[in-house]
């Protein structure tokens, strides 16, 4: 951590913030405070420096301008890669999923090139959108219970060789691509289509990403029982027959 204190950002809320997806950064900044921990939450508007002492990075979703325009401000700022390569972690949702990526198509119908900090590429899917609760088993190797969440998104994001994919659905469309995968991670960044939030839905991601940024195995436990009814409400609507 940073001074011993945890250090939070939320990235771009004035153009990265669609479907509640700022309910990711309450979420973190919550539980990180169940466990006593000292946390600073930055808020980083468009038209600010990207500091790169953060221990989380959280990026939302947002419509195709405003995800070009985000994409071009981060690509010149630079201050992401850098808090990466200081082994900051980042959590993305949709738009900022893709921006992690190599590239994707903007609003132009153009390549747009991403940051390369997730082995993906994305591009604009030529069937029907992708909307509807999804479920999904995440990797394994994570150690979490099952993914629920919400996707609305038209694109179509593919996996290169070095990003494994954050789950396989059961229900949903997840990256679009055809093969069952959703979201995609490296060892400290993470990139899915979920909203909901997608971490008030899945707090134990957000208790994992605590874990990373703090190297510890395990937290202490807290009251989840309001979350286990959200999970539990979400799972069995998403598993009702269209």
């Amino acid at each position: 951590m940073s001074d011993n204190q945890l250090r939070v950002v939320w990235i771009y809320p004035d153009l990265l913030s669609t479907y509640g997806d700022q309910g990711n950064v309450l979420v973190v900044e919550r539980r990180a405070r169940q466990r006593g921990l000292d946390v600073a939450r930055l808020d980083v508007r468009s038209d600010q420096p990207i500091p790169t002492s953060g221990d989380i990075y959280l990026i939302g979703g947002g419509e195709d301008r405003p995800q070009r325009l985000a994409a071009e401000r981060l690509r010149r700022d630079g201050g992401l890669h850098r808090a990466v390569e200081n082994g900051a972690i980042v959590f993305s949702v949709c738009a900022g999923y893709q921006i992690l990526g190599h590239e994707f198509i903007n609003d132009l119908g153009q390549r747009e090139p991403g940051l390369g900090l997730l082995d993906v590429v994305s591009v604009r899917g030529e069937g029907e959108r992708c909307v509807g609760d999804v479920l999904g088993d995440i990797d394994p190797r994570l150690g979490l219970p099952p993914l629920t969440g919400f996707e609305n998104h038209q694109g179509v994001t593919h996996l290169g060789p070095t990003a494994r994919p954050l789950a396989q659905v059961r229900f949903g469309n997840g990256n679009g691509t055809g093969d069952g995968t959703e979201g995609a991670f490296n060892d400290t960044v993470f990139g899915t289509y979920m909203h909901g939030p997608v971490l008030a839905r899945n707090p134990l991601i957000a208790d994992l990403l605590l874990k990373l940024a703090l190297d510890v195995n395990a937290l202490p436990p807290t009251d989840d029982r309001w979350y286990e009814a959200l999970r539990d409400e979400r799972i069995a609507a998403a598993q009702q027959p269209a």
